[in-house]
This record gives structure tokens, C-alpha cells and sequence, in this order.
């Protein structure tokens, strides 16, 4: 399928007249949905961050221990 100049200029007009009908129809969320999605994951990312340092220094201080007591 070959384009030409004017099919070309009419699809791509076509296109964002689709673009600008699908927009009009998006469920946009409130503001205060936005803050309180945020705030969950930051939170969560706050909260795993810290849990996963957790987990790395304790597997650091086994296998530390376990050098140690064997000798490598």
C-alpha cells in the first residue's frame, strides 16, 4: 500500500481528530486521588527499601560469621 502526499496530510488529520475524541472520553482522577496514590508509593517504596537493607545486612552478617568461623 503506497501513500500519497494528500492521503498522508488526510490520515494523519484523521488520526488526531481520534486522538482529541478518545481524550474527551478518559475518567481523569481527582487531585486528591492523585496525592493519595502518591503518598501510598512512596510509602511503599520507603517501606521495602528499608526491609530489603534489613534482609541484605543480615545475609551480609551470616555469611561474615560463617567466613570467619570456617576461615576463607
Amino acid at each position: 500500500m503506497e501513500f500519497k502526499p494528500k492521503q498522508w496530510s488526510e490520515s494523519t488529520g484523521e488520526f488526531f481528530r481520534d486522538i482529541r475524541s478518545e481524550m474527551k472520553k478518559v475518567s481523569w482522577p481527582a487531585r486528591h486521588e492523585v496525592i493519595g496514590t502518591t503518598v501510598v508509593v512512596i510509602g511503599a517504596v520507603i517501606f521495602f527499601g528499608v526491609y530489603l537493607w534489613l534482609v541484605d545486612m543480615a545475609f551480609y552478617k551470616a555469611i561474615d560469621f560463617i567466613f570467619e568461623k570456617f576461615g576463607a
